[in-house]
């Protein structure tokens, strides 16, 4: 199958360097991740992922971080998951 078609799309650029770094580590070009993706698609007929929008304790939460309200601060990894409890 040939590969004819060009895709092109506006991202923001942070996202675009990170998501290329992990998909180098993984071995993969750009065109050949959205062809998985594509693919995907094509199988389910759909997203390959559920795409919901957040209930309102979620909504509520994003408000809250937003104006800075009930932050936990962790000092580092460690710090953080024995805050968590785990």
């Amino acid at each position: 199958m040939s590969k004819t078609e060009t895709i092109k799309a506006n991202i923001e650029p942070g996202l675009k360097h990170e998501a290329e770094e992990i998909l180098q580590q993984l071995g993969l070009s750009v065109s050949e991740a959205i062809s998985l993706f594509y693919n995907q698609i094509r199988q389910n007929k759909g997203i390959p992922f559920k795409v919901k929008t957040p209930n309102a304790t979620t909504q509520q939460t994003f408000r809250e971080t937003d104006e800075g309200k009930n932050l936990v601060e962790c000092k580092n990894a460690e710090d953080m998951f024995n805050k968590l409890g785990i």
